[in-house]
């Protein structure tokens, strides 16, 4: 059975990615296009489209191809959308990198990607000269003025009226080169066209319905998919987004309050801050009318929770790296009240669910694989053809390794990675479902669930707890036994500080896991 969306497809213009995006900016040059939200500055449409053309001719001046690799390693900052735009302009393919990463870190993904020029800040410099010395990088920029490297600021000087006169195939050429999380392993370099990330944006726009009136605030980093494609999605509407280099739940809460932002894009963990934290309530945050939340499945009691102490909706979407976005929830459908769901398959998309085992297609209310094909879906990963033929098959649907089901009305529920179920004496366990679970406690702050390995079960559920409020391990276990089928009851607990997780909101399982088998072995 395969799933569609219930509005008609939509024409995905056959345009460069930085054409799409700053298509308003001419009509829209005095209105502000992106505010730091720590220091207060303002870009305009007018400011960034010309910005970005300068450091387009800039970039050719020193040499930068199209085909070529441009890396950033930055946080949040006002010129990321200027470089990666002017490299993109170019015919330049784009890889943004963590700007914590090591050098080692740093140094694979230079390599790996065979990037020539990286933009890194003031920050990261001594890291980033120690990697590119092992990389094909025969350029170093700095978004700050931090000799010897190439200030970024000198690359506008000059008058760049016209956009670079360079031939882009939309649907062959490549624009962006992300690379998956990593949260199970090594991550993959994803190769995504201008077709791909236009087709996205149109997609993402018509579950967000963003306006050009809309002030939009973003938590993700831009380095991630969706930071990229919020940035991209909030410029190509006209609308306003205001952003943070680093992210604080106190500064976060300034900045709603200060510029009145209408609509926020989350992750899971800000959304639990929003439902639990005391200083919440310190804030006006009136005008915020929408959230949305993605990265992670997002629990029924956390959802409600924050939806209703801030009194705005809430609502869920899906996608990955791979093929972004691709099932979203509007915040006018109808059924918005249905928080648990991520909605219905976006237009242009097609959704079917897998029984992973038998590999025959599911109905309604049975979980299964999801597998997704349509416009936003990547060519496949660099230089691993057998890793692309693995997630995506000769019909063009992609395997996206996560378990979820659909409703007789089409509307999907994301359950957990597939890789990360717990197998309990043949049953399945989600520790998604046992984190929801957890989070309604009123002492949990934050959990995380993974597979203990047992002699009898094989694996059992053991939750990692961080509490805000004295309970004990037993209380826990108890409570999650009242909600749950038997099989699925949490059966260990370990209180700790933190819960480690990616920059995206994801929990990183594999630290956990990893912790957790050290733990057993030191015991055998």
């Amino acid at each position: 059975m395969i799933f569609r969306s219930d509005h008609p497809d939509i024409t995905i213009p056959d345009v460069s990615l930085t054409r799409f995006v700053l298509r308003h900016a001419d009509r829209l040059a005095e209105k502000p296009a992106l505010i730091d939200g720590a220091s207060g500055r303002i870009l305009t449409y007018g400011q960034l489209a010309s910005n970005v053309r300068r450091a387009a001719a800039g970039l050719a001046r020193r040499g930068f191809q199209k085909g070529e690799v441009f890396a950033i390693c930055a946080p949040n900052v006002l010129e990321y959308a200027v470089a990666f735009h002017a490299a993109a302009s170019l015919g330049g393919i784009v890889t943004m990198i963590n700007p914590l990463s090591t050098v080692e870190e740093l140094a694979h993904r230079l390599i790996d990607s065979n990037a020539t020029f990286l933009l890194a800040t003031q920050e990261s410099l001594d890291r980033a000269q120690q990697a590119m010395l092992q990389s094909p990088v025969r350029e170093l920029l700095v978004f700050d003025n931090a000799p010897p490297a190439t200030s970024f600021a000198s690359l506008l000087r000059g008058d760049q009226l016209a956009w670079p006169d360079v031939s882009i195939n939309p649907q062959h050429d490549l624009a962006a080169l992300p690379y998956s999380s990593g949260t199970g392993g090594l991550s993959k370099g994803v190769m995504l066209t201008h077709h791909n990330l236009v087709a996205g944006l149109r997609l993402f726009a018509a579950g967000t319905l963003l306006t050009e009136g809309e002030t939009m605030f973003s938590a993700p980093p831009f380095f991630h998919i969706v930071g990229l494609a919020v940035l991209n999605l909030v410029l190509s509407q006209g609308a306003t987004l205001v952003t943070l280099p680093r992210f604080d739940l106190a500064s976060f809460l300034s900045v709603i309050q200060k510029y009145r932002v209408t609509c926020a894009y989350l992750v899971p963990p800000i959304v639990i801050d929003l439902a639990k934290q005391p200083m919440v309530d310190e804030y006006d945050l009136s005008s915020l009318r929408v959230i949305h939340s993605g990265a992670a499945p997002l629990g029924e009691a956390i959802a409600r929770a924050c939806a209703d102490r801030l009194g705005c909706s809430l609502t869920q979407g899906y996608a990955l790296t791979e093929g972004f976005p691709a099932i979203r929830m509007a915040p006018t459908d109808p059924n918005a009240s249905r928080v648990t769901s991520v909605g219905r398959c976006l237009p242009n998309t097609e959704c079917k669910v897998i029984d992973p085992v038998a590999g025959t297609e599911l109905g309604p209310g049975e979980p299964g694989e999801l597998w997704l094909r349509g416009p936003q879906v990547t060519k496949g990963y660099l230089h691993q053809p057998e890793a692309t033929a693995q997630t995506i098959d000769t019909d063009g649907w992609l395997r996206t390794g996560d378990i979820g089901y659909a409703d007789v009305d089409g509307y999907f529920t994301i359950v957990d990675r597939l890789k990360e179920l717990i197998k309990f004496k043949g049953f399945q366990v989600a520790p998604a479902e046992l984190e929801a679970v957890l989070l309604s406690h009123p002492a949990v702050a934050d959990v995380a669930v993974i597979p203990s390995p047992d002699a009898d079960g094989g694996e059992v559920p053991k939750a990692f707890v961080v509490v805000q409020k004295v309970t004990t391990g037993e209380e826990l276990m108890a409570f999650v036994a009242e909600r749950v089928t038997p099989y699925k009851k949490v059966r260990r607990i370990e209180f700790i500080d933190q819960i480690p997780k990616s920059p995206s909101g994801k929990i990183l399982r594999r630290v956990l896991v990893e912790r957790e088998r050290g733990a057993v072995l030191s015991l055998a």
